[in-house]
């Protein structure tokens, strides 16, 4: 009869016992006199400590190679000289469930390109690869609690369009029988939708696409976004609100379950849960703070280039303490025609960035919901409204004021773990030039 598989991390309490450990071959020493293979599984490392006596055992651990999914039984010992926990298993049975091949194609020192065309190896190699998808479930976990106790509705959306969204741009365009269809690169106008059908709080965590030929390490053509729409809200604050008390709820997840393990297998970073409410300055602020440094001496940019995005977190982090930061009142030039405009200044938006760290993590606002308004802004952009008609449909028909957020969950994690790329928050990564494994 087969043992019920223990854990690595457990096998302290079975001490004097005999267990079935599952796992992958993470090193060999074998010497002259002596066995020693050092084990893994998803929870640590245990040695394997056998003495030759040219029995079969011995010679189904010199057959072993690196890497290779084994099944071994054998009794829990006490071994103070053994680093790893102070223990280990002698074995009585050894059976490999599927050998590796030799060499592997990736090893300690192999650049990032070289281990995402082997991402499995990589992921299961490192202990920290494999931390961060824990973080990024009770990051999620976090994220969807907060919304549910709020009283919102999880949505699933299209994620194939008849017509291309928001401008048009950046868009994927595929065969879709005998005409053509696009990839959704925003749930914005079906949220919108949900809320014109009376469900007063949505959310989805999905997929989102980009056809944006950028190659930066925050840039992804295909990633995960975290949305949010809020129905009969009084005004864009109500969106901004929203949005911090979920980050801080599940920020405050992940450091109580993953606080010290982050620490340790990620340089020393720190998780801590932010105060609320965060900073709020607005564009034209922001502008005059960079400006006063030396940041566009020409006064030209309308936006906030990477370095203005990572010059203004680090002005309001000295001011205040506090990492995040909500820039706020966009120029119209640089917001989608459907973002409401302030009657008393035509020229902004009530939009909003929340930069983390000088990153920017999610986009939001409160949306115009009166139809000839936004038929007029529509206009305005110089863009055909043809194609819009399903969407300015939930316009016409009773739409309450609304407004939401469009948050990237592979950002969010780079930002929290001090990730060099999202290419390493994310589990198969999809860029301009990578679409495989």
């Amino acid at each position: 009869m087969i043992q019920s598989r223990v854990h690595v991390s457990d096998l302290r309490e079975h001490v004097g016992r005999t267990v079935t450990v599952c796992g992958w071959v993470n090193t060999l020493r074998l010497q002259r006199k002596m066995q020693f293979v050092i084990v893994r599984d998803s929870t640590g490392m245990v040695q394997v400590t056998h003495k030759r006596d040219e029995g079969p055992l011995e010679a189904q651990l010199e057959a072993l190679t690196p890497e290779s999914a084994v099944r071994i039984t054998g009794r829990v010992v006490d071994a103070a000289q053994v680093k790893l926990g102070g223990l280990e298993i002698v074995p009585e049975q050894v059976e490999v469930l599927n050998q590796a091949a030799t060499p592997l194609p990736i090893d300690e020192h192999t650049g990032l390109e070289q281990r995402l065309d082997w991402r499995f190896l990589d992921v299961r190699r490192r202990p920290g690869t494999q931390l961060m998808f824990a973080v990024q479930t009770t990051l999620e976990q976090g994220m969807r609690e907060y919304a549910y106790a709020q009283g919102a509705t999880e949505m699933h959306t299209p994620k194939l369009m008849g017509t291309a969204s928001e401008s048009g741009a950046e868009v994927f365009k595929l065969g879709y029988f005998d005409r053509s269809a696009y990839l959704a690169q925003s749930p914005q106008f079906y949220k919108q939708m949900a809320i014109s059908a009376g469900i007063d709080k949505v959310f989805e965590i999905g997929p989102v696409f980009r056809a944006e030929p950028s190659f930066t390490s925050r840039h992804a053509t295909e990633f995960t976004g975290v949305d949010v729409e809020l129905a009969w809200i009084d005004g864009v604050e109500d969106v901004m609100a929203f949005e911090e008390q979920m980050l801080a709820h599940a920020i405050g997840k992940v450091a109580d379950a993953y606080g010290e393990a982050i620490a340790e297998h990620f340089g020393g970073v720190e998780v801590t849960v932010p105060t609320t409410p965060f900073p709020r300055i607005t564009m034209a602020e922001a502008h005059e703070i960079l400006r006063k440094g030396g940041w566009d001496p020409q006064g030209v940019k309308e936006d906030l280039d990477p370095e203005g995005e990572r010059s203004i977190s680090a002005h309001i982090k000295q001011a205040t303490g506090h990492e995040f930061v909500f820039i706020t009142h966009y120029p119209v030039g640089i917001r989608p025609f459907y973002h409401m405009r302030p009657a008393d200044d035509p020229s902004v938006t009530l939009s909003f960035d929340l930069l983390w760290r000088g990153l920017e993590v999610t986009t939001g606002a409160q949306r115009e919901h009166r139809y000839d308004v936004l038929l007029k802004q529509a206009v305005e952009k110089g863009m055909s409204t043809e194609p819009l008609q399903d969407y300015m449909n939930a316009f016409r028909y009773g739409c309450p004021p609304h407004g939401g957020l469009g948050m990237g969950l592979g950002r969010v994690l780079m930002v929290m773990l001090g990730l060099d790329s999202i290419r390493e928050a994310t589990f198969l990564f999809r860029g301009p030039n990578r679409l495989t494994p």
